[in-house]
């Protein structure tokens, strides 16, 4: 998966433009500008709350064609001193998409990155959405002689299959306790990137928001997907050419975070928490008829239970010091 993914050269990471109606798969910021525009809101009250830090590194993780964040900036020109006091860092690898960001957040001055650990210290506002389902994982299988890693292997005419190791794996004390033909996945990349992000909030001071799809606890069931051109296909497929994801397993990062967390909470109850239905009735005012019912529909795939209203999730990681953050109930999980 990471050489599917990032590989320097043939990654799909690397080359391919993945969002939109020509990519792979769309995502929130795509579906409506009402999205970016809330997380906008989100992320400037934490600045409030935090007591207004100049400058603060705002950061995306995976920002894709800069949609996300354009919108975001937009919808917060109003707050008194934040646009002034951020300093926009952008973390992607992917060279076509950078140009569209480019294109889309020159005038916020943008610093790229390719990891997260580049990202100059100071307080932090961080978001990502849809990046943590695309960060390796290894795949599990429960065995009679104990827990068994799927590797990737070729079969006897060259053709990638999925083979299971034929020894035990170091990693059987942190999977679960489970029967026969039980699968379990494990994301190494997404706890330890989960840990710098915490490691960076308890120092500095700050907010980080990770929007995904998954579970509250995604790690007891093999997950892993590939998509290309909005349709599913097979994972060992034209590596290079397909998307790769997995569940998010919230647990797993917030416990390896180490600082307070809130939620996970369905992305459709986040955002209503936060003003959706105020904030399209306000669109729709201005809209002519075939706008209206456009907007109507954005709201209902981003928050209605049977589309992204309920697989799809939102956790906070934040410094425990300001006051508990929009979106969540008021106490931080455990």
């Amino acid at each position: 998966m990471a050489e599917a993914l990032g590989h320097p050269r043939l990654g799909y990471y690397r080359r391919a433009v993945p969002v939109g109606a020509a990519g792979d798969f769309t995502t929130a910021p795509e579906i409506s500008q009402m999205f970016g525009e809330l997380i906008g809101a989100w992320l400037a009250e934490r600045w409030l709350a935090m007591g207004r830090p100049s400058p603060v590194r705002l950061v995306e993780l995976g920002p894709g064609r800069g949609t996300l964040m354009a919108d975001a900036l937009r919808a917060t020109r109003g707050v008194p001193g934040f646009h002034a006091a951020l300093d926009l860092h952008l973390v992607d690898t992917n060279a076509p998409m950078r140009a569209a960001q480019r294109a889309a957040l020159q005038a916020y001055r943008p610093t790229w990155h390719e990891r997260f650990d580049e990202v100059p210290e100071g307080p932090l506002l961080l978001v990502a959405n849809e990046f943590f389902d695309a960060l390796p994982v290894r795949q599990f299988h429960r065995t009679a002689a104990g827990w068994r890693e799927r590797m990737v292997g070729l079969d006897e005419h060259g053709e990638l299959r999925l083979a299971l190791a034929p020894g035990a794996t170091p990693f059987a004390s942190v999977l679960p306790d489970a029967e026969e033909g039980a699968e379990a996945e494990l994301s190494e990349a997404g706890r330890a990137l989960a840990a710098a992000i915490g490691g960076r909030i308890a120092r500095d001071g700050g907010w980080a928001l990770i929007i995904d799809y998954g579970l509250e606890s995604a790690g007891r069931a093999a997950s892993l997907q590939a998509v290309r051109g909005h349709q599913g296909a097979g994972i060992l497929d034209r590596p290079g050419e397909t998307d790769l994801s997995a569940h998010v397993d919230f647990a797993a990062i917030a416990a390896a975070s180490g600082v307070a967390s809130f939620g996970p909470v369905g992305q459709g109850d986040f955002l209503r928490r936060l003003g959706l239905a105020e904030r399209a009735q306000a669109l729709k005012q201005r809209a002519k008829a075939a706008q209206a019912d456009a907007i109507d529909a954005a709201s209902a795939r981003l928050i209605a239970p049977d589309q992204m209203g309920t697989l799809f999730r939102v956790l906070a990681l934040g410094d425990g010091k300001s006051a508990p953050p929009a979106g969540f109930s008021d106490a931080p999980s455990d």
